[in-house]
């Protein structure tokens, strides 16, 4: 479980994000319902979800360049604002009659930059506020936070709140935000060192860094390969699992799973610091790589309701592992001032896979049947596996997450940049 505390800095920036996780979790859930309620048809609602995605692929590089620029601290507090003020808005346009279909997908196109924004602020600051020892044990407890909030409380409450009537449900992730910013008030950041010729440069320097970093590089296509399975589930899970597909769930029952997949994360997030002491990082990576081949196997040897069920939940706990130890290692070997940029980079690429493999995976369905794509996708999560596995145990990865062995520097890189790198005194993502 959770040691002790990490110091009031690091208290107020987890209060911080678990408030406003929650609101994120509210917000994503009523957003659709308010599309519906605007008299949006099928594909405008669908535009809706549509429109929260497209932050990543199209402005995360710039998020990474923004983060490293600013006062951290601000634009955290900032962002959370704005986002107070969209659900404010959304909530008065509700209730006035005056919300329509153009409103809120510019709504949800800003709440996906906010999205990047926050996320990569959140990732960069950890170092700021977290020794290298606590590091891991820092990202734990945010990893278990999100899912809490995100994942479990806030869809169920916002369905609730959404009930009695939508602007409750987005007038409480308004306030949810704004509440976050109270808890950001008390964060304090050590200063920064500043940055560097080399290190104060363009949008693309953090993707420079993560190409010529050997271990951030690898975990980076290692991740964004492993969510090519994991959009097919997303996108052909529910066809499967609910009535009228082959296992014959209903919506509630197909909810547990969903359910059950994020208290997985959970659990995982909470003993991952004992289980890494006991089992060492490559184990633990080796582990969830394989649980990607049980997200989807079930499925495609039309295995039963259990197994299905068991397999998300194993597949859950190790993408929470995966996280907590690759956000680690990333933010140990990347230099402070790159540290937005390098995360942002890996972002968009690993998450870049996503709509263009959803999408394959809904044609491949059409085309050969759900249980089809689902066996070439544990063809691919079995091949990932297979190349993954030499790979972590040629390299050794628990020396990112040591606090004692500095972090290698990437070959070409410049003078400046290898004397900041070097002020690292731990590899850790």
């Amino acid at each position: 479980m959770y040691p002790s505390s990490l110091g009031r800095p690091f208290n107020a920036l987890w209060f911080g994000t678990g408030a406003a996780n929650l609101g994120d979790g509210m917000a994503l859930f009523v957003l659709p319902l308010l599309a519906i309620a605007a008299d949006a048809s099928p594909g405008g609602v669908a535009a809706v979800t549509a429109a929260l995605t497209l932050a990543w692929p199209v402005f995360g590089l710039h998020a990474g360049w923004i983060v490293d620029r600013v006062d951290r601290r601000l634009l955290l507090t900032g962002v959370n604002l704005v986002r107070a003020l969209i659900l404010t808005a959304l909530t008065a346009g509700h209730l006035t009659g005056a919300l329509s279909l153009p409103l809120i997908l510019a709504a949800a196109v800003l709440l996906g930059v906010a999205e990047t924004l926050v996320d990569t602020a959140l990732t960069s600051t950890i170092p700021m506020v977290v020794q290298p020892t606590g590091r891991s044990s820092a990202n734990a407890r945010i990893e278990g936070t999100v899912n809490v909030t995100n994942q479990l409380a806030g869809p169920p409450l916002a369905g609730l709140l959404a009930g009695i009537t939508l602007a409750l449900a987005t007038g409480a992730s308004a306030a949810l935000y704004a509440l976050a910013v109270a808890g950001l008030a008390l964060m304090t950041l050590r200063r920064r060192a500043p940055a560097t010729h080399a290190t104060s440069g363009n949008v693309v320097a953090g993707f420079r860094y993560l190409w010529r970093q050997p271990v951030v590089r690898t975990l980076t296509l290692f991740t964004a390969v492993m969510n090519i399975p994991w959009a097919v589930a997303t996108a052909l899970l529910v066809v499967y699992a609910v009535t009228p597909g082959p296992l014959g769930l209903s919506t509630a029952q197909y909810g547990l799973v969903l359910t059950a997949m994020a208290v997985g994360g959970l659990l995982a997030s909470a003993v991952v610091e004992p289980l890494r002491r006991r089992f060492g990082v490559t184990r633990l990576l080796i582990a969830d790589a394989a649980g990607t081949v049980l997200l989807v196997a079930p499925v495609a040897f039309g295995g039963p309701a259990w197994t299905v069920a068991a397999g998300a939940v194993i597949a859950g706990a190790g993408s929470s592992v995966w996280r907590i130890l690759v956000a680690t290692i990333r933010q140990n070997l990347s230099p402070p001032d790159l540290l937005g940029r390098v995360y942002s980079a890996s972002r968009v690429l690993s998450w870049g896979v996503i709509p263009a493999s959803a999408a394959m995976a809904g044609l491949g369905a059409e085309l050969w049947g759900v249980r089809a794509v689902f066996a070439l996708a544990t063809a691919l999560a079995v091949a990932i596996l297979a190349a993954f596995i030499p790979y972590a145990l040629r390299t050794d990865l628990s020396t990112a997450i040591s606090p004692v062995i500095p972090p290698a520097v990437p070959p070409d890189v410049s003078p400046d940049e290898n004397r900041q790198t070097r002020t690292l005194r731990s590899p850790t993502c």
